[in-house]
């Protein structure tokens, strides 16, 4: 089936007529130029963007990927909100918890919701210095033996000071896995060998880790000079806004991957609610468990595009943070607004205020 989307601004330039057919973009024509379409889409002169790749999400709407289902739920929320491929996370509990947790379908077809092409295992191969919200009696060394039961591993965090992680993190890297380094007390030297070992990013970078310093800059510091990603909540609230505007002069739009982070008070009001078996609490939309420690977040990764975009970051750099650089870190053919790539699109207005999300 092919698709056509007239009017478009794509990332904001000059008006474009988008085919697609299959799922996949087959080119960018001028206006006024011959096409064959099944469908005809009037984007009525607003900006198109690659649609957006949330690579930390726990959950929305009151639900969490480790309820063990609501998927679908979810996926149609992001969808609705601007994301169209999302890796749902879990949290550091029970193996059995975690292991029925990934055994929950994908979604790789279905065009009305969010694509789903794996999880995100964030944990139990963690540090307990910096466990953060995650439940602290389940954490674990790493175990290749426990992670070949985390079905769809498209993403795993872990702490690479933690016994036989360097040579998890080789393995991992080795069966397909992308390895983040999170939670995690390491210094420097050891971040190094972890990303010389396959490791490619950091997990919500600087929350849960030690901070870079002039003598000591630990992992924040390794992955930029290592050529590392930084994945970086943009809520205002884990970061300052001017952190977030450090990280991107320090790792720029190619390695820079803006992330939601978000829980299952996403969208929904203050109150109590739940992360991997530990209350939440909801105030002022903070998420934090009773020691105060931040929960994830629950703002959704469109509006994190817009909160980074007010920060100073170029629009289309925050855009392509939450997009192409998160697919080139996962090696997914999306992101880009170029022939071959997933036909996965936000527009929006000059004020960059979603208007649709689309999944062709």
């Amino acid at each position: 089936m092919r698709t056509v989307i007239i009017n478009a601004r794509p990332y904001g330039g000059e008006e474009k007529t988008v085919l697609c057919k299959d799922g996949k973009i087959e080119g960018l024509l001028a206006p006024g130029a011959a096409y064959q379409a099944d469908e005809v889409i009037d984007a009525a002169g607003a900006y198109l963007f690659p649609g957006l790749i949330d690579v930390h999400s726990h959950g929305c709407l009151g639900m969490d990927v480790m309820d063990g289902k609501g998927l679908d739920e979810m996926a149609k929320e992001y969808l609705r909100r601007g994301v169209t491929t999302w890796l749902p996370t879990t949290t550091t509990d029970a193996a059995a918890n975690i292991r029925a947790a990934g055994k929950q379908p994908l979604n790789e077809q279905r065009t009305d919701r969010a694509r789903t092409p794996g999880f995100h295992y964030e944990g139990p191969f963690i540090n307990q210095k910096y466990k953060g919200a995650q439940n602290p009696a389940y954490i674990q060394a790493p175990s290749l033996a426990e992670f070949e039961q985390y079905e769809h591993a498209a993403l795993i965090t872990v702490a690479p000071e933690m016994p036989g992680a360097i040579d998890f993190i080789r393995e991992a890297t080795n069966r397909g896995a992308c390895v983040a380094l999170g939670h995690t007390d390491c210094d420097y030297d050891t971040a190094c060998a972890a990303f010389a070992a396959g490791a490619k990013c950091l997990t919500h970078t600087c929350n849960a880790m030690p901070p870079i310093l002039h003598r000591a800059p630990g992992p924040i510091g390794a992955a930029m000079v290592c050529g590392a990603y930084a994945q970086v909540i943009s809520d205002g609230v884990h970061l300052h806004p001017a952190m977030v505007l450090a990280l991107y002069r320090m790792f720029g739009r190619k390695r820079m991957v803006l992330i939601s982070d978000s829980v299952s008070a996403c969208g929904m009001p203050d109150g109590a609610y739940t992360l991997g078996g530990l209350a939440v609490t909801v105030k002022n939309g903070e998420a934090r468990i009773a020691n105060g420690a931040l929960a994830g977040s629950t703002t959704p990764l469109y509006e994190c595009v817009r909160r980074a975009i007010s920060f100073g970051i170029p629009a289309r750099d925050a855009f392509a943070m939450a997009s192409e650089t998160p697919a080139e870190m996962l090696g997914l053919k999306k992101g880009k607004l170029r022939r071959g790539y997933a036909a996965e699109f936000v527009l929006c207005n000059e004020d960059y205020e979603l208007q649709k999300a689309l999944v062709l």
